[in-house]
């Protein structure tokens, strides 16, 4: 009678799960346990500027309320700078939405886009969020497959099956989230040509854009023009400011459509105001804060790739993908059984945790993922344990 009350986008399979429940037995026991998917940049040892972060919302004009749909001019102005200086992209403050973070902004871009059922294809593997938001805006989510052959690649003939008349649009993530793939030029080019001839728009989640592994800025998608294109990003990962709660959305493509778009996009922004106006107004100094807070985090990740890399080296039996950007790796074992099986092992066995490659829709059994900005002591003696666990 109660699953009576409540709708059926929020029926989620609500029981624990094995992988769960594991962890929280090793968090109960008091042993201590290293996390090897720590995504928290704010728990992580990085030295951030307090004072200047702390004074940037201390302003007289946060007690000031000026509700502004796509957000307070100033702050649009500040993240149109941040594409100018960092990706030679020219961006008007006029094409931006700001809202409370990216998963905010899918949803108001799923709402833009979408009638009940309207489908959105996905990559696969990718980020989990994707399903819970899709429940929540009544979209169907149908995947599309990334494939891995010394790097990963879309499957664009598996792209082409997917489109059905109800398919309104296509996300991708530059660079993806955990395969740490970003989109090639040529891929680029038959994405906007797929898009075109099917009617689709274009949603680009880029927050791990400036996290290049080898130090070159990769073209974003804030100008893409040829077709309708929605690029999300935010405070989160760019400044390592996930609790400051400021994301975006700026829209390009064809003139009309960009105009008709913005529209509607305004009109459900307004609809929430979500965007506190604290955060707004300090958003010049936060997204500043990139600054130095960007090469200590891709300091993090190049030292924990290259101890990663240093004892696979000695492992015969295990070895990583090829990754180009991102916060995370991904590690092929021998599928001796399932990937939750193992990273429960190793919870129990080692007090590692570790995410099974299935938590972000792997297909096939044999791959750990591990985050690259743990702490340097904790991440070396995670995989020499994980690693010692498999032999």
């Amino acid at each position: 009678m109660m699953s009576a009350m409540f709708s059926r986008r929020t029926g989620w399979k609500l029981t624990v799960n094995r992988f769960t429940q594991a962890q929280r037995e090793l968090a109960e026991s008091g042993r201590e346990m290293l996390d090897l998917t720590v995504s928290n940049p704010t728990r992580v040892g990085l030295a951030y500027d307090t004072e200047t972060i702390l004074k940037s919302l201390s302003s007289p004009a946060v007690l000031d309320y000026d509700p502004q749909p796509r957000g307070l001019r100033n702050a649009r102005e500040a993240v149109a700078a941040y594409y100018s200086e960092d990706h030679a992209s020219s961006v008007g403050p006029e094409s931006i939405i700001l809202t409370t973070s990216t998963s905010e902004g899918y949803s108001y871009i799923f709402r833009l886009l979408c009638n009940h059922d309207d489908e959105v294809l996905v990559p696969k593997p990718s980020y989990p969020l994707f399903e819970f938001l899709a429940d929540l805006q009544d979209v169907k989510l149908v995947p599309y497959p990334l494939v891995y052959d010394h790097g990963w690649q879309v499957d664009f003939h598996s792209l082409s099956k997917a489109v059905t008349q109800r398919t309104r649009a296509v996300v991708i993530v530059h660079p993806n989230n955990p395969t740490g793939s970003y989109i090639s030029s040529a891929e680029r080019i038959a994405l906007n040509d797929f898009c075109r001839a099917n009617n689709l728009a274009l949603i680009v989640d880029e927050v791990f854009l400036d996290y290049a592994h080898d130090g070159a800025h990769r073209p974003s998608f804030v100008t893409n023009q040829d077709v309708l294109t929605f690029t999300l990003s935010g405070l989160s990962k760019i400044s390592a400011l996930p609790q400051m709660k400021l994301g975006w959305s700026v829209t390009s493509g064809p003139k009309d459509e960009v105009n008709a778009a913005m529209e509607r996009l305004e009109i459900i922004a307004d609809t929430y105001l979500s965007v506190s106006t604290p955060t707004q107004v300090a958003a010049g100094v936060l997204l500043d804060a990139r600054k130095k807070l960007q090469p200590l985090l891709c300091d993090r990740v190049r030292q924990n790739l290259a101890q990663l890399d240093l004892q696979l080296g000695r492992n015969k039996s295990c070895c990583r993908l090829e990754i180009e950007g991102g916060w995370y790796a991904v590690v092929r074992m021998p599928a001796t059984q399932s990937d939750e099986d193992l990273a429960i092992r190793l919870i129990r066995t080692k007090s590692v945790l570790v995410h099974p490659g299935h938590f972000y829709d792997f297909t096939d059994d044999g791959f750990l993922v591990l985050s690259l900005i743990t702490a340097p002591d904790v991440s070396r003696e995670g995989v020499r344990c994980i690693l010692e666990g498999i032999e």
